[in-house]
C-alpha cells in the first residue's frame, strides 16, 4: 500500500512537472505578476518563520498530541461544513457531518478523539466557495492570498464568510482566539511539511507548480484540496 501510494504521488508529481514544463502562461492565472509577488512573499515568510515554527511543533510534541489538537479544530470546522452541506444540496451529508460534531465533541472529548471516523462517519471539506461554485458562481482567476495562499476569486470571497462564521473567531478574549488561530495555523503547517519537502526537492518553478497543482485538485474528476493553510505551503 505505501508503495503504490509514493507511486501515486510520483505520477502526479510528473504529470504537473509535465504542465509546467510545457505550457504557456496559464489562461487561468490573468493575475499571474501579482500572484508571483505574493507568492514570494509568502515564501520568504514561510521560510523564515512559519516552516521553523511548524518544524519545532512536530519535533517537541508527540504524534498523539498533534494529532489530537489537528482533531480538535477538525471537529470545529464540522459545525460549518455541515451547514455548507446543507446550502449545496447534499442533505444526508450534511447530517453525516452534524453527526460527527455530535459524536466527537462528546465521546471525543471535545473533538479530540475522532471517534466519528471510526464508526464510519467520512470526514469532508466543504467552505462557501465551494457553496458558491454549486450555485452555479464561476471560480474566477486564480489568486494567491497573502499568508493564506493559493485561492480564486470566487473562494476568496467565500473565505469572507467563511473566517465569520469559523466558531475560533466567536471565542471570548482576543488573546485567547489569536493564540487559537496561531496554533491551528502551525498545526496545518505541520501536517504539510513533507509534501512541501518534495516541491522544494524539485528545482522548478515552485509557483508554476502549485498552479498546476490547484488545476488538477479544481477537475472533475479530482477530489478538492483541503483547506488553505498559511503561506500556500
Amino acid at each position: 500500500m505505501a508503495k503504490a501510494n509514493k507511486l501515486r504521488a510520483a505520477l502526479l508529481l510528473a504529470g504537473m512537472l509535465a504542465g509546467c514544463a510545457t505550457s504557456g502562461r496559464n489562461p487561468a492565472d490573468p493575475l499571474e505578476p501579482l500572484n508571483r509577488v505574493v507568492f514570494s512573499f509568502n515564501d520568504t515568510a514561510d521560510q523564515a518563520v512559519i516552516r521553523p515554527v511548524a518544524r519545532a511543533y512536530r519535533a517537541v510534541l508527540p504524534g498523539i498530541v498533534r494529532t489530537g489538537v489537528s482533531n480538535f479544530f477538525s471537529n470545529l470546522e464540522d459545525v460549518w461544513i455541515s451547514v455548507n452541506d446543507v446550502l449545496q444540496g447534499k442533505f444526508q451529508q450534511g447530517l453525516d457531518d452534524f453527526g460527527r460534531v455530535l459524536f466527537n465533541s462528546t465521546f471525543g472529548i471535545a473533538g479530540i478523539f475522532d471517534f466519528a471516523s471510526e464508526l464510519g462517519f467520512q470526514k469532508h471539506n466543504e467552505d462557501f466557495g465551494q457553496t458558491l461554485g454549486s450555485w452555479g458562481v464561476g471560480s474566477g482567476a486564480y489568486l494567491v492570498l497573502p499568508i493564506l495562499g493559493p485561492s480564486t476569486i470566487r473562494d476568496g470571497f467565500g473565505l469572507l464568510l467563511d473566517t465569520r462564521a469559523d466558531l475560533v473567531f466567536y471565542i471570548d478574549g482576543v488573546p485567547v482566539h489569536n493564540s487559537l488561530y496561531g496554533t491551528r495555523a502551525i498545526a496545518n503547517r505541520a501536517n504539510l511539511l513533507d509534501a512541501s519537502s518534495v516541491i522544494e526537492q524539485a528545482a522548478l518553478d515552485k509557483y508554476a507548480l502549485r498552479v498546476r497543482a490547484r488545476s488538477l485538485a479544481a477537475a472533475p474528476t479530482q477530489p478538492r484540496l483541503r483547506r488553505r493553510s498559511p503561506a500556500g505551503a
